[in-house]
């Protein structure tokens, strides 16, 4: 029997094998992964530092305490070079490799802007467990040396945020770089990002906004910074987080058809590609929302745990539609803690923002479209009660 074969060992493609071994033992399942594979919850490494553990201590479980687990097979550090639409194969570092169903959980990767300066290929960014090991490796050397260490954050949004929170907790000293007036601006309205800002800086970090960092260099063993605006910074680790941009050059090379690509790997209602037999999930894809063909990239938890449950079904030939609910995103910012369903981009044009300070001291912003109908909010401190009430009102 053809074995079911999973691209990818993150949160999407393993819970795309746990929700299919739920409905049935016996199909195989491969994983292919880069690395060595093994479960960790991705979302942690922001705030890996707050909970005081090390890259290891975040993996949960090994990729053969996975195999045992679920019955599937993985394949470490092997990477996939093509897929074989018409053969229905893939080759790989280590051969080829015929399937049944083909399940792309291929992630994203971090967006690189070109930066003047001899130090391009020194900044780190962070968007997997092995980005992380070197992080603290390197941060951990500039303490050995020096007792302290500064850290430059290139982007103010979810990530760079969480990042600023959790090493100014650690006792770093942290500067915060970003185009826009406000921290989070694109996804929070100004009272809440206001609330942000003063938070973050309350707690020691040093906020460069509306400016970017034109220049970076690598000066005995320390980077100066220089900024739009004139500033310069110095600091001992520059690490970028200005964004994720999802995996589709594999899928685009598919042959003898491409698989169809938007700004994600563009699937149906099933998470089906324009591909037969091939379905994509997670930070890679591009999911359909409404059935007038709006669609999105999600870079968030619940709408992987949504597909996985939805294209397990589908595998195992009860198609099942992937229903994406609104669900609350959890900015993972202690100083300041948020809970937020963004409007979406096509409504954001069409409707207004209206703020008000609870009599519990709780900042709520609430988005109405043009019909006036709730489409989003955002409240800090995130209150749970609240915050089920208002994704409710969304949902209805």
């Amino acid at each position: 029997m053809k074995p079911i074969i999973i691209i990818g060992s993150g949160m999407a493609g393993i819970s795309v094998a746990r929700e299919y071994r739920k409905l049935d033992s016996d199909t195989p399942i491969m994983i292919v992964t880069n690395d060595e594979g093994g479960f960790y919850a991705k979302p942690n490494l922001s705030n890996a530092f707050a909970q005081q553990k090390l890259a290891a201590q975040l993996k949960s479980q090994s990729a053969s305490q996975l195999a045992e687990q679920l019955k599937l097979n993985v394949l470490q550090h092997t990477k996939l070079i093509a897929i074989d639409s018409e053969r229905q194969s893939i080759t790989t570092s280590i051969g080829s490799f015929e399937y049944h169903r083909l399940v792309l959980a291929l992630g994203a990767e971090a967006i690189k802007l070109p930066i003047a300066g001899n130090a391009q290929d020194q900044i780190l960014s962070i968007n997997h467990l092995d980005d992380y090991a070197k992080f603290r490796e390197q941060l951990g050397a500039v303490v050995d040396k020096n007792g302290k260490a500064r850290i430059a954050i290139l982007g103010a949004g979810l990530i760079g945020c969480e990042f600023a929170d959790d090493l100014i907790g650690a006792g770093f000293e942290v500067h915060l770089i970003d185009p826009s007036p406000l921290p989070l601006a694109a996804l929070l309205p100004e009272p809440i990002s206001t609330q942000l800002q003063i938070a973050l800086e309350s707690q020691g970090v040093h906020m460069h906004l509306g400016t970017t960092a034109a220049h970076i260099d690598s000066i005995n063993n320390r980077f100066q910074l220089q900024l739009q605006n004139g500033e310069t910074i110095e600091s001992d680790i520059v690490l970028s987080a200005i964004g994720l941009r999802p995996q589709t050059q594999i899928a685009r090379q598919c042959a003898p058809q491409a698989i169809a690509v938007d700004r994600g790997i563009v699937v149906n209602r099933f998470g089906e590609t324009s591909v037969k037999n091939i379905f994509a999930l997670g930070d890679c894809a591009q999911y359909l929302l409404n059935h007038d063909g709006t669609s999105a990239v999600l870079p968030y938890i619940a709408p992987i745990l949504t597909a996985a449950r939805a294209i397990a079904k589908t595998l195992l030939g009860d198609p099942s539609e992937i229903e994406i609910q609104a669900s609350p995103v959890i900015v993972k910012t202690p100083s300041c803690p948020i809970a937020l369903i963004a409007p979406s981009v096509a409504e954001r044009n069409s409707g207004n923002w209206s703020y008000e300070l609870s009599p519990e001291q709780i900042h709520i912003s609430r988005f109405h479209n043009s019909a006036g109908k709730l489409r989003g909010f955002a409240i800090t401190p995130q209150d749970a009660k609240l915050r089920t009430a208002l994704t409710k009102e969304i949902s209805t």
